[in-house]
Order: C-alpha cells, then sequence, then structure tokens
C-alpha cells in the first residue's frame, strides 16, 4: 500500500500526522510540567519577588546616585544654583533682550541682583553694627528680667538661673577656646568652598541665560531620533515645575518676610532687618524654616521685651503657618507644584537626613520636579486608559 505521493510507507513509520499529534502530545505534557512546577510556589510569592528584586534595584541605583552626588557635592550645588540663578533672571532677560543685545540683556540682569542683593547685605550688616550697643543694654536688663520670671510662678526656678547660664557658657568657650578655634578655621575652609561654588554657580547661569534654549536642543540632537520627543516632553515639564517652584517659593518668603518685619516693628522686637533676612532666608526650607527663624525671633524678643512680647512673638509662628499654607502656597505654588504636604515632609526630613541644610533646601524641588517628569511621561503614553 503507498502514500499519497507514492511513497510507501512502513508499518513501523508514522506518517505526519500521527508525527504532529505526538508534538502535541509532548508540548502537552511539558506543560502540563511546568505548571506542576510553578504551582508550588503561591502566585502571590512569584509577584511579591518580582517587585521585591524590581524594588531592590532600585534602591541600589538610589543609593549609587547619591554617593556619586555626595562625592561630587560642590558642583552638584553650583549647578543646582546656577539653575535657581537662571530661573529667576530668565523672565527680566527675555524682557531685556527684546530692546537690546541678548548678551547685554544678561549683563544688566546679572549686575541688578548683584546690586540688590549686596545692598541688602550692607543695610542688614549697618543696621546690626548700629543697635548691637544698645542692644547690648537691653540684653543685659532682659537677663534680669527672665531670672525673675522664672523665680516666680509657676516655674519657681533658682535665682539667677539666667545670669548663671551666661557665666556658664562664658567658662565653656574658655575652656574649649583651642577646639572653637579648629571649628572656625575649618568654617572659613567652607566658607572658600561656598565661594568658589557661587562663583561656578553665577559662571553658568551666564551661559544658561545665553544660550540654554541652544544647549538645550544640542543635547537632544546626541540622542537616538526616537527618544527626542520623549526627552524634550520630560525636560519641558521638569523645567516648568522648577521655575515655577522657585520663583513661587521666593515670593512666598518674601510676603512671610514683611508679615514678619511689620509685626516685629509693632510688638519693638530690636533687630528687624537682620530677623525679617533670617525668616526670607529660612522660609525657603518648606515646613520647618519659618518656625526656627520666628523662635530665634522670640529669643531675642524674650531677652529684650520680657516673656509677653516674647509669647506674642511665637503666636506668629501659628498665624504666619496658617498664612503661608491655606493662602500663599495654594496661590503661587497651585500651578506649578502638585505634591501632597505629607511628601512635603517627608522630602524635607529625608533630604535633612541625606545632606543636612542643603539636602533639605533642595529635596522639594527635586521631588516636585521628578513627580511632573513622571507624570508627563505617563500622561503621554499612548496606552495610558486616562490619555
Amino acid at each position: 500500500m503507498t502514500g499519497g505521493r507514492g511513497r510507501p510507507r512502513g508499518p513501523g513509520r508514522p506518517g505526519p500526522a500521527s508525527r504532529a499529534g505526538t508534538a502535541r502530545a509532548a508540548a502537552r505534557a511539558a506543560g502540563r510540567t511546568t505548571d506542576r512546577a510553578g504551582e508550588r510556589v503561591p502566585p502571590g510569592l512569584r509577584t511579591a519577588a518580582g517587585y521585591a528584586w524590581r524594588l531592590v534595584s532600585l534602591g541600589v541605583a538610589a543609593y549609587l546616585a547619591v554617593t556619586v552626588l555626595t562625592r561630587l557635592q560642590l558642583p552638584v550645588i553650583a549647578l543646582f544654583l546656577a539653575l535657581v540663578i537662571t530661573s529667576v533672571l530668565r523672565p527680566p532677560v527675555d524682557l531685556l533682550a527684546r530692546r537690546m543685545p541678548r548678551a547685554l540683556a544678561v549683563l544688566l540682569a546679572l549686575l541688578g541682583a548683584v546690586v540688590l542683593v549686596g545692598g541688602i547685605l550692607t543695610l542688614v550688616g549697618t543696621t546690626v553694627a548700629a543697635e548691637w550697643g544698645r542692644l547690648g543694654g537691653e540684653l543685659h536688663g532682659g537677663l534680669g528680667r527672665i531670672d525673675r520670671w522664672l523665680a516666680g510662678a509657676p516655674f519657681h526656678l533658682h535665682p539667677g538661673t539666667a545670669t548663671d547660664l551666661k557665666a556658664r557658657i562664658g567658662d565653656f568657650v574658655a575652656s574649649h577656646r583651642s577646639a572653637l578655634l579648629s571649628t572656625a578655621l575649618s568654617g572659613a575652609g567652607r566658607a572658600v568652598e561656598l565661594v568658589t561654588g557661587l562663583a561656578l554657580a553665577v559662571f553658568c547661569s551666564v551661559f544658561f541665560l545665553h544660550s540654554g534654549d541652544r544647549m538645550w536642543a544640542w543635547g537632544l540632537r546626541q540622542l537616538p531620533a526616537r527618544a527626542r520627543p520623549v526627552w524634550q516632553r520630560a525636560g519641558r515639564a521638569g523645567w516648568h515645575t522648577f521655575a515655577g517652584y522657585t520663583r513661587g517659593v521666593l515670593i512666598v518668603a518674601a510676603s512671610n518676610a514683611v508679615l514678619v518685619g511689620i509685626a516685629l516693628a509693632v510688638l519693638g522686637v530690636p533687630l528687624v532687618l537682620p530677623l525679617v533676612v533670617l525668616e526670607f532666608v529660612a522660609t525657603l526650607i518648606p515646613l520647618i524654616g519659618s518656625p526656627i527663624a520666628l523662635a530665634v525671633a522670640a529669643l531675642v524678643a524674650l531677652a529684650a521685651r520680657g516673656p509677653v512680647v516674647a509669647l506674642l512673638v511665637l503666636g506668629l509662628i501659628v498665624v504666619i503657618g496658617q498664612i503661608e499654607g491655606h493662602l500663599l502656597h495654594p496661590l503661587v505654588l497651585g500651578w506649578s507644584v502638585r505634591i501632597h504636604p505629607v511628601a512635603v515632609a517627608l522630602s524635607v526630613t529625608g533630604g535633612a537626613v541625606l545632606g543636612g541644610v542643603l539636602g533639605a533646601l533642595v529635596a522639594v524641588p527635586v521631588v516636585s520636579v521628578a513627580w511632573a517628569v513622571i507624570g508627563a511621561l505617563r500622561h503621554d503614553r499612548p496606552d495610558d486608559p486616562d490619555h
């Protein structure tokens, strides 16, 4: 008996249909074996294991990134300051560039910023020097008032507690003079690094203001063509958020400083202008900066004006916090930064743990930019259900 094409088929030789059936049977047997092996691990454990190794990989990458950034702290901070300067001065530079060459507009904007900052610092130094003698007498008398206040109800402390504390501080300074001197010298080294970083930041900001768009376009051209639209969207969203946050937080800090200055002037607290500048700088650190500055103002008020004025200054912490949280932040920052206050608190705490004051200062803008970039990329995906 012959096959379809005339070729005889032996009694032990399977036909094509038989071979196909054998292959399907083998595949089903292998699948059953794989399924039986997979059934030994619960599905939930397999899913958790998949997420676990991905989270471990992300954690290792984040740790390595933080380690590298810590080693390169000076250029990283300089670059951050350059971006801050660029975001603040970009609008006036663009406005001036309509009427003059852009290089001249950048020069005028930088000179104006230097004159403004230098004038404020000079005014603060002059105010402190003029009020220092009078403040010394007020503080000496304030220590006596604090002693009498602590000796009365409800504290009933030993008379002379404040003056004894002053004497102990003097003894501590005298006995640890060498350690304090070495600390001051190391602080001088940090001051040199600060000046170097500031000079590098100004140098970079000049080029960012003058030709930042061309620099970004050149960077995009170095990427593959398919990746350029993604990076363009990410860069646009990140810069929009960073610039909005920087300008907004400066407006909020200036508003807080004005309110604090008016309140301290009405209460008759000395050193109003230095305390206003301290409030402005401290407000740049969200949540914790303004209360710390007002606590310093309360100590000055306690020594110079007594406990009643100090308590009123402490009340400013609550009032300023309510105005900042419920009025200024929603109006000024709501259009550019949309992160929950819990995320802000965790970001500031994590930044402070990792990088101290500088880490707390840069934590919120970094998290805001990252969240804006992730949101922009997720929204532009074609398979996004919300797209």
